[in-house]
C-alpha cells in the first residue's frame, strides 16, 4: 500500500526551506508528488546565522527562532498539500530536519533547532524530527544521513556510482559495485562562496557561478586553504559552520595577503571543486558517473570545474537519474520519516561511525 510522507530540509546554506511530498510503495522508492520552497526572511536568516556562534540570551533567542522556523515549515507544508490537492489526513508524517546551529559530534552532540510539536499541532500531521542525535548517541557523527537514501535511490548492483550533495557543506556518497557504501562530508560547498558573494556583491549567492568565472584562481591562497587538517582526516567525519565560517576564511586571507575579491571567489569555488573531486578519486575512482544534487548543482562554473578534475567521469545533476537536484535532500528526510514509521534503521554505520544501525528520529503525533 502506498503512503504519503512530506520531507522538509533547511541546510547550512541558510537560503530557505525545501519541501517535498512523496509517495512511498513497499519498495521504499519515492515518487515526488509536489515540491515547494520558501526563502528565509532576512531577519530569520540573520538570527539563524548568529545562533551558530555563542551570544547573549541564546536559549530565549533559539526558542523564538524555532517558532519562526516552524511557521515557515507550516507554510511549505500547506503549499505541498495545495499543489498536490491532498488533504492533511492523507499524509502519514512529516520528516522535519530542523536547522543545524551547532554540530560537535566529537563532544557528543549535534543541535538542530526546531519546534516539531508546533508543526504537528498546526499542520494536523504527525512529525518525525531530531534524526541525528540517536546516531551520535550510538557513537556516530550524526552525518551525513543522506547516504542510506542515496543507496536506496541511486545504487546499482555491479556498478560504482558517486553522489555529491552541494549544500552549504559538501558530502560525498560512494555507492560501490560490491554493494558497500561509504560517505562523509568533504568540506565547504557553498557556505564560503555565499558569504563572500554577499559581502562584495550584495547577492546571497553567485548565480551560475558567473562572478567566480570572471576571476583567476590564486594558487598560493588555494594551497593555504587546502592545508586545513580536516581535509586530510579519514572518514567517518562531518563538519559545518562550526569550522568553515567567516573567521576561518578571514584568518587565511590575512595570512596570504591582499587579493581581488573576484579572485577570492574563483579560488573558493576551486577549493570546493578540488576537495570534492579529491574525495571522489580516493573513494570512488571507478565510478561511471558523479550525480550532483543540492543548490551547487545549479552553479554552472562549479559543475564545469568538477568535470575538469574528473575527465573520465560523467558529471551530471541527479535529474538524470529521476530526481531533481533541488528535491533530493528534502526527499531524503521524507524517506527517513518513512523508515521511522516502519521501525527501520535510517543510518549507515559504515558512513557515520555509529556502533550499528538505528531507527532515527522522534515521533510527534498529530
Amino acid at each position: 500500500m502506498a503512503e504519503l510522507f512530506a520531507g522538509l530540509m533547511s541546510g547550512t546554506s541558510l537560503d530557505g526551506v525545501d519541501g517535498v511530498l512523496a509517495e512511498f510503495s513497499a519498495s521504499g522508492f519515492p515518487r515526488v508528488v509536489s515540491h515547494a520552497y520558501r526563502a528565509f526572511p532576512e531577519a530569520l536568516r540573520e538570527e539563524l546565522l548568529a545562533l551558530n556562534t555563542s551570544g547573549a540570551d541564546e536559549l530565549h533567542r533559539s526558542a523564538l527562532a524555532s517558532n519562526a522556523l516552524a511557521a515557515l515549515y507550516i507554510e511549505v507544508v500547506a503549499e505541498l498539500l495545495a499543489n498536490a490537492n491532498v488533504d492533511a489526513r492523507a499524509v502519514r508524517a512529516i520528516g522535519s530536519h530542523g536547522q543545524t546551529v551547532r554540530h560537535r559530534p566529537g563532544l557528543g552532540y549535534t543541535w538542530q533547532i526546531n519546534n516539531p510539536s508546533l508543526l504537528a499541532e498546526r499542520s494536523g500531521i504527525a512529525v518525525v524530527a531530531d534524526f541525528r542525535t540517536r546516531d551520535v548517541a550510538a557513537g556516530g557523527q550524526g552525518a551525513p544521513l543522506v547516504a542510506a537514501f542515496h543507496r536506496a535511490l541511486f545504487g546499482q548492483a555491479g556498478e560504482t556510482r558517486a553522489v555529491l550533495n552541494l549544500g552549504g557543506i559538501s558530502n560525498l556518497t560512494a555507492l560501490l559495485a560490491d554493494g558497500h557504501t561509504t560517505g562523509f562530508d568533504c568540506g565547504p560547498a557553498n557556505v564560503l562562496m555565499d558569504l563572500w558573494c554577499l559581502r562584495h556583491t550584495g547577492q546571497r549567492f553567485d548565480a551560475d557561478g558567473a562572478w567566480a568565472a570572471q576571476g583567476t584562481v590564486q594558487r598560493g591562497l588555494l594551497d593555504l586553504l587546502l592545508q586545513e587538517p580536516y581535509f586530510a582526516e579519514p572518514p567517518p567525519k562531518s563538519t559545518g559552520r562550526d569550522l568553515f565560517n567567516v573567521t576561518w576564511l578571514e584568518s587565511r586571507l590575512r595570512a596570504h595577503g591582499p587579493c581581488h575579491p573576484v579572485d577570492v571567489q574563483a579560488t573558493l569555488c576551486e577549493l570546493t571543486a578540488v576537495t570534492c573531486t579529491d574525495a571522489v578519486k580516493a573513494h570512488a575512482s571507478d565510478a561511471s558517473e558523479l550525480l550532483v544534487c543540492g543548490g551547487g548543482a545549479l552553479n554552472l562554473h562549479l559543475m564545469g570545474r568538477l568535470a575538469h578534475h574528473l575527465p573520465g567521469m560523467a558529471v551530471r545533476p541527479s535529474d538524470a537519474r529521476g530526481l531533481p537536484a533541488q528535491h533530493v535532500e528534502a526527499a531524503a528526510f521524507a524517506w527517513l520519516a518513512y523508515r521511522h514509521a516502519h521501525s527501520l534503521p535510517g543510518n549507515l554505520s559504515a558512513v557515520t561511525g555509529a556502533s550499528g544501525p538505528r531507527v532515527l528520529g522522534a515521533w510527534y503525533p498529530a
